[in-house]
C-alpha cells in the first residue's frame, strides 16, 4: 500500500543565492521531520564543501542557519505524492510546488541547483520558460541510492560556489 507523502516548508530567506531542490524526502527525512535525515546521504556532506565549511557534524538546526549564513535555500519541487518507498521512480499523483513564486521572491537569487534527476526534470518544468532567468545547476544526486561515489559527484556540487559571491 502506498500512502500521500508531504514535503517540508521552505528554507529561505531574503539573502538566498542558491537554492537547492530535491524531489520528495525519503523516508527516514519524514519520519525525523528533517531535510536529509538518512544518515548514508551525501547532501551534508557535499553542501559542506560548497560552502566551504563543515556543517555536517552541527545539529541540525545550526546547519539550516549555517546554510542561510551561507545564503542557500532548500526546498523540494513535489508537495506530496503518492509513493511506497522513498523511490523517487515510485512517485504518482504527485503535486508539484509553484517553484518560480517562491524563486520571484527571493530577491537575490541567483541560481537554482536541483538534487538528481527526478527533481530537475519536475523543476525545469514547473520553470518553464522562466528557467532562463537563473542559472541551472544539475546536481548528481546526493542519495545512498545513486551508487557514484562522492568524489565523482563533488565537482557538480562545487559549482554551487560560484554563485554565492
Amino acid at each position: 500500500m502506498t500512502t500521500r507523502k508531504h514535503a517540508f516548508p521552505p528554507i529561505v530567506d531574503a539573502r538566498t543565492r542558491v537554492l537547492v531542490l530535491g524531489s520528495l524526502p525519503g523516508e527516514r527525512s519524514l519520519a525525523e521531520g528533517r531535510y536529509y535525515a538518512h544518515p548514508q546521504n551525501q547532501f551534508w556532506r557535499l553542501i559542506s564543501a560548497a560552502i566551504g565549511r563543515d556543517i555536517a557534524a552541527l545539529d541540525y538546526d545550526d546547519r539550516l542557519a549555517a546554510l542561510l549564513d551561507a545564503h542557500v535555500g532548500l526546498w523540494d519541487v513535489v508537495a506530496s505524492a503518492e509513493r511506497k518507498g522513498s523511490l523517487d521512480a515510485t512517485i504518482r499523483d504527485a503535486e508539484v510546488r509553484d517553484v518560480y513564486a517562491l524563486a520571484q521572491s527571493l530577491p537575490h537569487l541567483r541560481a537554482i541547483a536541483f538534487n538528481g534527476g527526478t527533481a530537475l526534470k519536475h523543476g525545469i518544468r514547473q520553470l518553464g520558460q522562466n528557467a532562463s532567468r537563473f542559472a541551472i545547476i544539475p546536481l548528481p544526486s546526493s542519495s545512498p541510492l545513486h551508487t557514484i561515489a562522492f568524489e565523482k559527484k563533488l565537482p557538480a556540487w562545487l559549482v554551487i560556489r560560484d554563485h554565492l559571491i
